[in-house]
């Protein structure tokens, strides 16, 4: 599956074959973030501050959730 989106150096992915609640994954360097698309929290992982606040600052528009919430769901469907 081909990276979503870049920010920075920093890699937005969502996976197929996941588990619930829909989230994302954020990777900078060897640092990697798994964050729920809904809330913005974080939901395992670590970045950096920097880093972690670009993700967040990008993350947080509505177009952006539903686009992220939209490849969840495809990548997904066997999900309720």
């Amino acid at each position: 599956m081909p990276t979503l989106h870049i920010i920075k150096s920093i890699k937005i992915d969502v996976y197929s074959r996941e588990h619930l609640p829909p989230h994302f994954h954020a990777l900078y360097a060897e640092h990697e973030i798994l964050i729920e698309i809904k809330t913005l929290k974080t939901y395992a992982g670590y970045l950096p501050i920097r880093q972690h606040k670009a993700v967040l600052d990008w993350a947080k528009d509505e177009k952006i959730k539903t686009f992220l919430s939209a490849n969840f769901k495809k990548l997904n469907s066997n999900l309720r």
